[in-house]
């Protein structure tokens, strides 16, 4: 039996390292090392730290067996609060992110596990919506837990600043 359990803000540092792995995987190349490390591990350690009850953000990980410390699989999960319709009275729609498995403990159940855990931590908050984005290699996971293609188009604004300090838009 895998064993999962909820992140805490000692679990920053190595949520941080899995986000790397995860964005090594999709973007084909490792990430900079940069402030978005340091920046990440700060909303970890403040989002991952309050009362369960009342958290809008949760992690659950899988420990490694062999090094104390570290961990070999994760998934992330907010809260959104928007205002509710028809589909969705009371508006609580849920992002599942990072989900990442350290490269030689691939295909073993942990990732499953992890997301399972945050879908019941959903289900827990009553967030009957839950979004995602999947890679091709990702995708049969989260149909087999029922996950479905959405069919209306997503858009997005990027604005702002890079870590280069150059402006940045589209």
């Amino acid at each position: 039996m895998i064993e999962v359990r909820a992140a805490g803000p000692d679990d920053a540092a190595e949520l941080v390292r899995l986000r790397g792995v995860l964005l090594t995987r999709t973007g084909g190349r490792a990430p900079a090392p940069g402030e978005w490390q340091r920046l990440a591990a700060q909303t970890l350690r403040e989002r991952l730290a309050g009362p369960d009850t009342d958290a809008t953000m949760a992690a659950y990980v899988v420990d490694a067996p062999d090094r104390p410390g570290a961990l070999v699989a994760c998934a992330v999960g907010t809260i959104e609060s928007r205002l509710g319709g028809p589909e969705n009275p009371s508006g609580r729609v849920g992002y599942l992110f990072n989900v990442a498995t350290d490269p030689g403990h691939r295909r073993r159940g942990y990732a499953r596990a992890c997301v399972a855990e945050l879908l019941s931590w959903y289900r827990r908050r009553d967030v009957r919506k839950i979004d995602l984005s999947a890679t091709a290699e990702a995708e049969p996971l989260y149909r087999s837990l029922g996950f479905t293609r959405r069919s209306e188009p997503a858009m997005r604004l990027t604005s702002g600043r890079s870590d280069s300090g150059r402006s940045t838009a589209g």
